[in-house]
């Protein structure tokens, strides 16, 4: 025999040549094969082993290089296959060299790897059977073990052969785990290892049940006493076979410690395994092995059968928990879970750990043997070092398990009894929903809800931790992956089935989130109703200070975190594919809100319904809660939209008294009626236009379509609104039914400001609306301050008839409380500071609304003006206010309502009349003490913007004769106005003549004292033009004036001074006689007594007071004060006519004194404006008129003349224009230029300026002018 060739030379030659075969080329030196050789040589007892081995590895190399060579030559004949076949296990039973029997093994599998042949199985088979039986020990038997092993493992078909056909030899293979020799043990639990775990599992389910349950129970005991590695490997990979089968998991956890005696060798095992055993041996006879067992292979220091311990523990329990936790719990197998957590990093260790307690907290006993207290930091760390590991099944997994202990502690326990460990727990969250992967944060999101429980919370609670996990999953949300449109019409389907959509993935974390947020909101209101978590009674002095670690804190940052990011992204998300569970979070959320904080609920409320909330909720209502789908949905929708509608209608101006009856009347409508509201918007018209069905939820449209209009969200188009709503007060009518006042006033409000944009009202539904309106017995309690409504009532004469008084005086009311003023309580100066102020501001929006409404329906003024007369003074003197702004603006329609005004206004006085007559002029305070100066000031407004011509004052049957009359007669029998007046005049007569004995406080006001000038010049002027009867006069020291025009004028305020003049000019329009006033005079004007002709006849101004008057008037004309000097030259025309009447010597005497020269040459030397002034030319005219010539000179004449030519006739003002002409027109009658071509010039001028306009003087500006808190008539001031 070579080295090659598998013959043998000694007996080779006796062979028949059919069993030899020259594998290969015969020149190239191919294999010799001869299979009787080979059977020869391994039946020779004289052949050495070497030898064997040999020829074994040659033919263990036939069968790998060259396929079918070796079957070919054996099946020529069967039986000798299989008398080879017999040979080779023969030398599984005889062979002793280790390396032989390797290869008999190795050749044996290939062999019959290459008959393929079921009888060659059957055969190897039956030889192993028949030699087990045949022996009486199985000493000798390893190596057939070891084959049987692995030739089931390289033939997975013999295993079904084995289970179906050959059970008496399994049953041996059981019996031969009781031998003592633990590496038989070995090689039997190979075998079984090998056929249960076949492919396919067809084995392992064909397995006899006796066989089985036999196999559980050896197995077992093998496993207790195991000391070599290798059965302890094979024994557990069994084992891990065994426990995916239910029945076998059922036998494993019935066998007891009693049932099986264990052996006390164990030293083998690593890390205290002795201890472990004797610790097992010291478990109550009747306490379940397998659990023991398991606990001790957790406890090795090989992390390989750690992993397959935890793999087994969770495989039995995954077949039924409630029946197999109890033994593993009982056996402190949790304890030494969260052990091996606590000191491994081995991913597929935590995974199984993970995932073995994750199955045992389902039992209750887990929790009350505090296990999860126990492990709670194992579990912590393990979690915090998982989240830096690649495989992120890891971290999924442990917070899956620390979720199920979060959901199952029961609340009598408490996980976290010291602030500690809930931050602990809190910071493995934040790194849980900030990781980069959406799976995992979302399963932290998940684990954060449930540690949001109130019973988790440690004492005190640890509010900034919760704040820093809700910022943690806010701030997720921008790494969020939101559908876009184009994404969800291309593969909105496909995102949904596909699981692995990022689309999808983040939509998942934003529910959890939700669920999350959700339940920190309801913490925090539970912590808000308990006084303890509320104020955190318990928490550290130092942290008192901080802001951050407080409930108020965290409600805060719940709300900015709401309001900032998760309302914005949730819309996002569901604008195109609205998701009914995370809507119903998201309005639940919302509805938390409003408990948390309710100082900021009207500006959240505002800003939500603004935002068009309302339609929102309601779109969602009926796309997805119609047909009674998600009811919880609904009711989340439900709950948010009370909540918001309440709040905004706590913000209304409701009356007070009423204010908490609607409130509830509208809480409980919404409550009941709400749920049956799924509708969309535009199904909204028809159900308000349902005749039949209750009206309970037509008032809850109603009253929703208002406060969403309230915030500037209009639901519906206006005409619909309106319309409907016109249908829903006429058809509830129709059906004998009464809104409630909520109801009413939102149906107002709905038809006030949907009006402008709808057809008017008909007949019929005007008295529908009408009697709506009144079957309220307040009104008030309909009212809102809108203009809207003031529109609204006033557009229709049937409303405004009945309710425009009303509503005005609501609206005024309302304005008036919300302004601020004086208090009865304020001082004088106070109260005329708020007086400036209020001057000084421009024309509120109220009153600018009124103005439309009566410019658009002037029956309104009429009204108003009644409620000058007949409501209280406040409210009356805000209406005053409202007409003068009607009047003094630069309108076009002032006239003519200035007309419709003057009847009511005599009506007015004359109703003011018949009252003092009939109680007397003493009580007139208690009567119309309040009326009776608003209607005189308005009178005053009235008269200042149209003032009638002459022939309207001399027409006694007149509106304005009898007007002035009325106002006249009741000023000068008002006996208190009289004594006010007095006592102003004598404290200024004081204050003048004794200034440094009185102190500040005891002088009048400036703007007191010259109202009181005007007031009793215009009180001389009309008595003197209506002759009406005085009761009372005033006493008034001409001397004073006269002294102050004269020596004080450098030092009295300009405003005074044009008062005294325009009282002077009204006196000296009445020769100084009038009733109103008793004048007194002094020596500095009228002399000594007795007086002189002169003096007698000018009395009490005299001569000299005369001059002394007429100097200081030519001073004032100097003034470049445009008033002062229009004044000054009015009162100096009066002056030189008193003079004329009375002394014309004395009246030319004062014109031509020097002064008057050189007053005269002052005036023409100050330039062109000044030269002429309308004011200026008067006084020439005045010159003309007194002096002839002596004064005037031609020079000065045709300097006058030069002026105009150089400005031109047509640059002049209309008052300068009359007032040129009057000089031209002087001129040329007197013939003062006497040369010809002057004369020419006077008359080209005079044709130029036309025809004197009589209308001229009436189309002046008769404005009142307000100077401060003074009004000044400027037609008062007319040239």
């Amino acid at each position: 025999m070579t080295s090659r060739d598998i013959v043998c030379n000694k007996i080779h030659f006796r062979h028949d040549p059919k069993w030899s075969r020259r594998l290969g080329p015969v020149e190239g030196g191919g294999l010799l094969l001869c299979v009787a050789c080979l059977i020869e040589m391994i039946d020779d007892e004289d052949i050495a082993s070497v030898r064997k081995s040999s020829a074994l590895s040659s033919v263990s190399g036939v069968l790998k290089y060259s396929p079918g060579a070796l079957r070919e030559l054996l099946q020529q004949d069967h039986r000798v296959c299989l008398h080879f076949t017999a040979k080779l296990l023969g030398m599984l039973q005889t062979a002793e060299d280790p390396v032989t029997l390797e290869k008999v093994d190795q050749v044996l599998v290939q062999l019959l790897l290459e008959l393929q042949s079921e009888l060659s199985f059957r055969f190897v088979l039956d030889e192993i059977h028949k030699q087990l039986t045949e022996q009486l020990s199985v000493k000798h038997f390893l190596p057939t073990f070891s084959f049987l092993g692995n030739l089931i493992k390289a033939a997975p078909t013999v295993s079904q052969s084995l289970v179906t056909h050959y059970v008496p030899l399994l049953d041996r293979l059981c019996s031969a785990l009781l031998f003592p020799d633990e590496a038989l043990k070995g090689a039997v639990v190979y075998v079984w290892l090998q056929l249960l775990g076949a492919p396919g599992g067809s084995a392992a389910q064909s397995l006899p049940s006796a066989v089985r349950d036999r196999v559980c129970n050896v197995l077992l005991k093998t496993l207790a006493n195991a000391s070599s590695p290798q059965l302890l490997r094979y024994c557990v990979g069994l084992l891990s076979q065994l426990v995916h089968l239910a029945d076998a998991v059922s036998v494993l956890m019935n066998s007891l410690s009693c049932q099986v005696m264990c052996d006390e060798n164990e030293d083998i095992l690593a890390n205290n395994s002795q201890s472990l055993s004797q610790n097992q041996d010291q478990q109550p006879p009747d306490h379940c092995l397998l659990p023991l067992i398991l606990k001790k292979l957790l406890l090795s220091g090989d992390e390989n059968l750690q992993v397959t311990s935890a793999k087994c523990i969770a495989s039995v329990l995954v077949h039924s928990p409630s029946q197999y936790s109890a033994p593993f719990i009982n056996a402190d197998v949790p304890e030494f879970l969260f052990d091996r957590l606590a000191c491994s990093s081995n991913e597929v260790l935590l995974w199984s750990a993970y995932s073995c307690l994750l199955l045992l907290t389902e039992e209750p006993l887990f929790f009350s043997q505090c296990h999860s207290v126990y492990g709670m930091e194992s579990l912590v760390r393990s979690l915090k070092e998982s989240l830096q590991l690649t495989n992120l099944e890891v971290p999924k997994q442990g917070l899956l398990l620390l979720r199920e202990i979060l959901e199952r502690q029961p609340a009598s326990v408490r996980l976290f009894p010291s602030g500690a460990g809930f931050v602990a727990v809190s910071e493995v969250l934040v790194g849980g929903v900030s990781s980069s992967c959406l799976l995992v944060a979302t399963q932290a999101a998940s684990v954060t809800s449930a540690l949001f429980r109130l019973d988790h919370q440690s004492r005190p609670v640890q509010y900034e931790a919760i704040i820093k996990l809700i910022e943690a999953i806010t701030n997720r949300f921008v790494n969020l992956t939101l559908p876009s449109p184009a994404h969800l019409r291309s593969s909105g389907r496909m995102k949904r089935s596909d699981p692995s959509s990022q689309a999808l993935r983040s939509e998942r974390f934003l529910l959890q989130a939700l669920v999350c947020f959700q339940s920190a909101c309801r913490l925090a209101e539970e912590c808000a109703s308990d006084p303890v978590l509320k104020e955190n009674t318990f928490t550290a002095p130092y942290k008192h200070s901080g802001a951050q670690d407080s409930l108020e804190s965290l409600c805060q940052c719940l709300l900015r975190c709401c309001d900032a990011v998760w309302i914005p992204t949730v819309i996002r998300m569901c604008e195109r594919a609205p998701s009914a569970p995370i809507l119903q979070n998201f309005y639940s959320i919302l509805s938390s809100q409003f408990t948390l904080l309710p100082s900021l609920m009207p500006a959240f409320a505002n800003k939500l319904a603004s935002s068009g909330f309302y339609r929102l909720a309601v779109e969602h209502k009926g796309l997805l809660c119609a047909g009674n789908r998600n009811p919880n949905l609904n009711a989340s929708c439900c709950g948010f939209l009370q909540k918001l509608s309440m709040c905004l209608l706590s913000q209304s101006d409701l009356p007070s008294g009423s204010h908490q009856h609607d409130l509830k009347e509208v809480e409980n409508l919404l409550l009941h009626n709400l749920p049956s509201l799924c509708y969309r918007l535009s199904e909204w018209p028809s159900v308000l236009c349902e005749y039949q069905g209750p009206q309970a939820p037509k008032y809850c449209l109603v009253i929703m379509l208002y406060l969403a209009l309230q915030q500037g969200d209009r639901l519906l188009p206006d005409q619909i609104v309106f319309s409907n709503v016109v249908w829903l007060l006429r058809s509830v009518q129709e059906q004998g039914c009464v809104p409630s006042h909520s109801v009413l006033r939102s149906a107002l409000y709905l038809l006030a400001l949907t009006q402008d944009k709808s057809p008017s009202l008909d007949g019929a539904s005007l008295n529908c609306i009408s009697k709506a309106l009144s079957s309220c017995q307040s009104f008030s309690s309909l009212y809102f301050h809108h203009p809207a409504l003031i529109h609204f009532m006033c557009r229709y004469p049937e409303l405004a008839e009945k309710f425009a008084a009303l509503v005005l005086e609501l609206w005024l009311t309302k304005e008036q409380d919300t302004n601020t003023g004086p208090t009865p309580a304020d001082t004088q100066e106070e109260k005329e500071s708020h007086a400036d102020e209020r001057s000084d501001q421009k024309t509120d929006t109220e009153t600018m609304e009124l103005l439309s409404v009566m410019e658009k329906y002037p029956a309104v003024i009429l009204t108003l003006l009644d409620m000058v007369c007949t409501r209280e003074a406040p409210l009356a003197e805000r209406v005053l206010g409202v007409l003068e702004v009607l009047l003094g603006g630069q309108r076009g329609y002032n006239i003519n309502l200035c007309t419709k005004l003057r009847p009511a206004l005599l009506q007015a006085l004359q109703r003011v009349s018949v009252v003092n007559t009939d109680h007397g002029f003493e009580q007139e305070y208690a009567a119309q003490v309040n009326s009776l100066p608003l209607v005189l000031k308005l009178l005053c407004v009235t008269q200042a913007n149209d003032p009638p011509s002459s022939p309207h004052y001399s027409n006694m049957e007149g509106v304005h004769f009898k007007l002035l009359y009325h106002a006249v007669s009741m000023l000068l029998s008002n006996s208190g106005l009289m004594d006010q007046l007095q006592t102003v005049f004598s404290s200024s007569s004081s204050s003048s003549s004794s200034a440094t004995s009185l102190s500040p406080s005891a002088c009048p006001p400036l703007a007191l004292l010259c109202c009181c000038h005007l007031l009793l010049s215009s009180l001389i002027t009309l008595q003197r033009v209506h002759s009406t009867q005085v009761r009372k006069s005033i006493t008034w020291s001409l001397d004073t004036a006269v002294q102050r025009l004269l020596t004080q004028k450098r030092n009295t305020d300009s405003l005074l001074l044009i008062s005294y003049l325009r009282l002077l000019q009204a006196l000296l329009d009445t020769d100084l006689a009038s009733e109103v006033v008793c004048l007194t005079s002094g020596p500095g004007l009228v002399g000594l007594r007795p007086l002189g002709v002169e003096d007698g006849a000018l009395y009490p101004l005299g001569s000299r007071g005369a001059q002394c008057l007429s100097i200081a008037l030519s001073g004032l004309l100097l003034q470049k004060h445009e008033l002062l000097l229009r004044a000054s030259v009015n009162c100096l025309s009066s002056l030189l006519g008193f003079l004329q009447r009375k002394s014309p010597a004395t009246a030319k005497h004062v014109v031509c004194q020097p002064w008057s020269r050189f007053l005269l040459h002052s005036l023409l030397s100050s330039g062109q404006s000044c030269l002429l002034h309308p004011a200026i030319l008067r006084f020439i005219i005045l010159l003309l008129q007194d002096s002839g010539t002596p004064v005037l000179r031609e020079p000065d004449l045709l300097q006058v003349m030069e002026g105009v030519e150089r400005r031109g006739v047509k640059e002049l003002s209309k008052e300068a224009e009359q007032a040129l002409r009057l000089l031209l027109t002087q001129i040329q009658s007197r013939d003062l230029l006497p040369r010809e071509e002057h004369k020419q010039k006077v008359k080209n001028m005079i044709e130029e300026l036309g025809e004197p306009d009589e209308s001229c003087r009436h189309s002046q500006s008769h404005d009142v002018l307000h100077v401060g808190d003074v009004p000044l008539c400027l037609s008062d001031f007319v040239l």
